[in-house]
């Protein structure tokens, strides 16, 4: 069996430098023309599927900083803060959707506060509870090992790998049909 080689927190660091994109840079034209398009059903559900991308990502990005500030050294550091800054980024991203195909502007602020209107009491049970107790016990405890272990399982397991890899899945291919 051939030994697996992780990226130490530096290589990961060079390869998030050299995979930069802009929320801003994303042409939006096609977008609104189809956005115009759907059916009320269908803007309804991909509304409702974007809502709770928003408050994930808003609640990912406010609560990362726990893991940031519980580094072991200065490159898990910089490495943590780009994963940071790649949340605030995708709630960057979904705000301006908001914005421009969606036609409703606002502050970020409150396309969250609206998001969080149409989020099922499950999806708030692990952003606004389970994830937000993880962040104040890691906030609290940054030497704590169990409790960075904790956030970060929630955070790459659950989070990322199970809900976000679904939701794009599912709405992908909702899209696509």
């Amino acid at each position: 069996m051939s030994e697996v080689r992780l990226f130490d927190p530096q290589a990961l660091y060079r390869t998030w430098e050299d995979a930069q994109w802009s929320p801003f840079a994303i042409d939006l034209a096609t977008d609104q023309n189809q956005w115009r398009d759907l059916a009320e059903e269908d803007r309804g559900l991909i509304f409702w599927v974007l809502s709770s991308l928003m408050v994930a990502e808003e609640r990912i990005t406010t609560k990362f900083s726990g893991l940031v500030s519980a580094y072991g050294t200065e490159e898990e550091a910089t490495f943590l803060a780009t994963q940071q800054v790649d949340e605030a980024r995708h709630m960057q991203f979904y705000a301006r959707f908001q914005d421009e195909v969606v036609a409703d502007q606002a502050a970020i602020a409150a396309h969250v506060e609206r998001a969080r209107e149409q989020i099922s009491p499950a999806f708030r049970t692990i952003f606004d509870g389970t994830l937000v107790e993880a962040h104040r016990q890691l906030v609290a405890n940054p030497d704590d090992t169990a409790a960075k272990v904790r956030f970060v399982t929630l955070y790459h397991q659950i989070l990322e790998g199970t809900l976000g890899l679904t939701t794009f899945n599912f709405l992908t291919g909702y899209l696509e049909r």
